[in-house]
Parts: C-alpha cells; structure tokens; sequence
C-alpha cells in the first residue's frame, strides 16, 4: 500500500505541473474545458469505484499497482499535453491512439479489477460491463468491432472531426478505450476452445492496422488537411505500423504458447481416464 500511495502522490504532483496543465479542466476555456471536465469526471468516478471496492475486496498487491499506474496513464493522455498536441500534429494523435488501445486498455485487463469495480458500485455498476464482457466471449467479433472503431475514426472526415470538436474527441477516446477493452479482454482471457479464435484476433488486427500505418506512411500527400506536414503523418504511419505492432506481436506469442500447453495437455488427460478406466 505505501507503494501505491507514493505512486498516486507522484501522479497527482506530475497532474499539476504547469506542463501537464495544457489541455486540462483548469486551463482549458469554453467546450473545451467542460469537455475536459467531463473526461476528468468519469475516470475520477471509475478510479473511486475502485479504490472503494479495493476497501471491501482487497486486490493482489500487483494487480493494484497495475491499476493505478494504467489509471495515471489514461489520465495524462486524456488531460495532459499530448492531447493538446494531437490538435496541430498526427503523430502526437497517433500516440494518443495507441496509448488508449495497445497500452492503457490490455493493462486495465491484466489488472482484473473487475471484482473490486463491483464492490465499489454494486449491482448498480454492474450492468455496465454485463454486455461487452459477452461480446468478449467471441474473440473475432470483438476484432471486427475494434476494427471497424479503428478504421471509423480514421477517416479523414472523422479524424478531423474529433480534432476540431472536443466533444467528439472525447467521444473518439471513449470508443477506443471501450472496444480496445473488449478486445483485449477477449484474447487475454480466452477460454481453452477459443485460444485459436483469440490468436486468429490478434493476427488479423495486426494486419489490418499494419496496413493502415502502411497507408498513412506511403501517402504522397497529407490525408488530414494541408496544415498537417506529411512528414508528421508518416511518422504517425510508422508509429502505428511498427511500434503498435509489438503488442499485438507479444500478445500473439503468449496466447500460442498457452494454446501450445493446452494441445499437450490433452493427450495427457486422455491416457490419464484410459489408466483409470
């Protein structure tokens, strides 16, 4: 506990450092600010849920520390300068994107907070997650929905939509981090029948965002307006097309290496109810 308590102290002394301060609810005016209010709201209201919870169902000290560390994370790409950035440079959105859906979301998975949200918000909480964790049984269908997310708010329409409009950018953040989520959850806790499913997910979003980080890298002319260099948006192109991948790499070695144990251990239960028969 002490680590998690100098962990939040220093989170919350980075949050208030005039740098930090860029695109926050204190310094931003207009929508902006209420926009940036609303984002600091929800994820003080999700951070709460679970420390109240943590208070009745103590997690795994490494679960914890997990969940606050990812917490901090999400909230500095929310509310600190890279979200100010995003506005003028697309590899600074790019960052932002990637952070929310091959970062902060298989974090926030791995920290299996969900026993804690519950007992923070009870039956009344609860609900939220009753649909995306059934989706979550279907590794592909969970694909093809982060996918179609992904591709949506790429479009160049979309794309300049949430930039030029703090509402729909929050709304652009929320649709990652929700589908990432389910992603994520998906292949990292398949169930044995699904482990081929889950590794079929995770090759078939490495392509595809490979290919989109493959077209913005080729482009010979900037896709989201001339006030972007296309210099910036290859770099976007390549953070997306090589540095994204590595999540999705590593998560595809880890599920088939468990999906490798579990095709060992089943000729040995075999011959296990054969001596017994």
């Amino acid at each position: 506990m002490y680590l998690i308590r100098k962990g939040l102290l220093w989170g919350l002394g980075i949050g208030m450092s005039q740098p930090a301060l860029a695109h926050s609810p204190l310094t931003s005016t207009g929508q902006s600010q209420i926009a940036a209010l609303t984002s600091a709201a929800v994820l003080g209201g999700f951070w709460l849920l679970y420390l109240l919870g943590s208070s009745r169902f103590a997690p795994k000290r490494r679960h914890a520390i997990c969940f606050h560390l990812t917490t901090l994370l999400c909230g500095f790409a929310v509310l600190g300068p890279l979200d100010e950035w995003a506005k003028t440079s697309t590899a600074a959105h790019m960052t932002q994107h990637m952070l929310f859906m091959v970062v902060i979301a298989p974090l926030w998975v791995l920290s299996r907070p969900l026993p804690q949200l519950s007992a923070g918000g009870g039956r009344g909480v609860s609900w939220i997650w009753t649909v995306p964790l059934r989706l979550a049984q279907f590794p592909m269908y969970s694909a093809y929905l982060h996918g179609f997310v992904i591709w949506f708010w790429h479009t160049p329409t979309f794309y300049m939509l949430a930039v030029e409009h703090p509402w729909w950018h929050v709304v652009e953040h929320l649709f990652f981090l929700v589908t990432a989520g389910v992603f994520w959850w998906a292949v990292l806790k398949s169930s044995r029948n699904n482990a081929p499913w889950a590794m079929l997910a995770l090759l078939l979003t490495l392509m595809h965002t490979g290919f989109l980080g493959a077209i913005l890298t080729f482009a010979q002319a900037p896709l989201y307006g001339e006030a972007r260099s296309l210099g910036d948006q290859q770099l976007a192109g390549m953070i997306m097309w090589v540095v994204g991948a590595v999540p999705y790499m590593a998560a595809a070695l880890w599920v088939a290496n468990r999906w490798f144990g579990q095709l060992q251990q089943r000729p040995s239960d075999a011959s296990c109810d054969q001596d017994s028969g």
